[in-house]
């Protein structure tokens, strides 16, 4: 790891970097994100979360994800001398273009910036009850889900501290998905329609966001934007880099792989073109920004002790399985029935005992059936039926080496509607 500490007059900026490889294609994606991505992405984000944003007096700052520094830079502009800000992103070369931005800012009072090359999945590397402010700028689609992302930036926040996020929710690129749904059903692509409703299910509704808020004991509320992206065509469309780079390889690997995939991406194109023909083709984004803000340490403590409160009269108000009911009856009638048992009665039948019967038994004893015998712990009841809750704590986090990013993985196969010279293929029906 390389570390260097530049000082420009009273602007401190410690730079920290990974000494992984970086390809020419990792360089130009953070040049394309900041040059063509961000200023109708995540600008347009950013600045949802600025809205109304009150920078505390010498705070402690979390910026997760930050990319290439939409709001980070506003945001440094807003503190005041004494405070600190920590931003994270799991790519180096979007870190190396924010660093170039704030050293192009100058002196900017006493303040610190700190860049660190690192994931925030599957959770944050900071202690508890550290930053007065986290925020995170088109961050939370990375992580596992909107829940455990909230739970994990109000962990490392201070009592009374603020946490924003922004993302886009449900109804986001819904004329997209609309014509997408209906060229599926008209074809019969029926495997293809479910994993486009599991996609679509993956933005957040405005409801899941705020139960987010409140399950990680945040008091808030979620601002929502509404916001257009024009396109002068299909071909505009799905070459456009907030596409391309974006949601167009979830959406490929939707419609199947190979001729299947051409297939279905012939027909959108033909679908959106007839639709929006003469026209611009627009799709609609549903910008939301989360806020919440953490409870004093007294809430703090009362909400955990009604926790515990209402999780042991829970326990205490269960129903006993059945199974258990089941062993204890059967141990009382078994003592019951060892009281009143005639160990003489016992010893005449066993003298009345059928040999033969007894030798034809015996000669199923060395049969062969391939069954194996059962464990003993299911002949004891051990085995129990249980079922989840909706708590996302009993779901295992997937760990940090899961998500690891295949640098090559933006090289999907071309779209075949989309390249001069092919023509329509011909078992392609109306």
């Amino acid at each position: 790891m390389r570390s260097g500490l530049v000082l420009s007059g009273t602007l401190q900026v410690v730079i920290v970097t990974a000494p992984a490889k970086r390809t020419l294609k990792v360089e130009k994606l953070a040049r394309i994100y900041d040059d063509e991505i961000a200023p109708c992405w995540g600008t347009r984000f950013g600045r949802l979360l600025l809205r109304n944003l009150a920078v505390p007096e010498r705070c402690q700052v979390l910026d997760v994800s930050c990319g290439t520094g939409a709001p980070t830079i506003e945001i440094l502009r807003r503190m005041s001398e004494g405070s600190r800000l920590i931003a994270i992103d799991e790519s180096s070369a979007m870190l190396d273009v924010v660093r170039r931005k704030v050293a192009e800012l100058g002196p900017l009072g006493k303040k610190g910036v700190f860049f660190r090359t690192e994931s925030a999945v599957p959770k944050l590397s900071f202690a508890d009850d550290v930053y007065d402010l986290v925020v995170c700028n088109l961050g939370v689609g990375d992580m596992p889900s909107i829940e455990v992302a909230l739970r994990d930036f109000a962990r490392v926040a201070k009592p009374e501290g603020e946490v924003r996020c922004t993302l886009p929710l449900a109804g986001t690129f819904e004329e997209f998905h609309d014509l997408y749904r209906e060229v599926l059903v008209k074809h019969d692509k029926h495997e293809a329609l479910d994993r486009l409703e599991h996609h679509i299910a993956r933005y957040p509704t405005f409801d899941r966001a705020e139960r987010g808020l409140a399950a990680a004991d945040l008091t808030g509320g979620v601002e929502v934007e509404e916001f257009s992206l024009l396109f002068r065509s299909s071909r505009e469309f799905f070459f456009a880099p907030v596409i391309e780079y974006g949601p167009l390889a979830d959406w490929k690997a939707i419609a199947g792989d190979g001729q299947d995939m051409q297939d279905v991406f012939w027909y959108i194109k033909e679908a959106i073109d007839a639709y929006f023909a003469g026209g611009p083709f627009h799709v609609t984004v549903k910008a939301g920004c989360v806020i919440g803000k953490k409870p004093d340490r007294r809430t703090l403590e009362r909400l955990a002790a009604e926790r515990r409160t209402a999780e042991a009269e829970r326990l205490a108000t269960a129903p006993v399985p059945l199974t258990a009911m089941a062993a204890l009856e059967t141990e009382d009638e078994d003592e019951s029935q060892a009281d009143y048992q005639d160990e003489d009665q016992d010893q005449d039948q066993a003298d009345y005992q059928d040999e033969d019967q007894a030798e034809d038994e015996a000669a199923f004893d060395g049969l062969e059936t391939d069954l194996p015998w059962p464990p003993q712990e299911i002949a004891r009841g051990s085995v129990r039926v249980t079922e989840l809750e909706g708590d996302d704590d009993a779901l295992p986090e997937l760990s940090a080496a899961e998500f690891s990013l295949e640098e090559d993985s933006m090289a999907e196969p071309a779209i075949d509607a989309f390249v001069d010279g092919k023509k329509r293929p011909h078992h392609l029906t109306d």
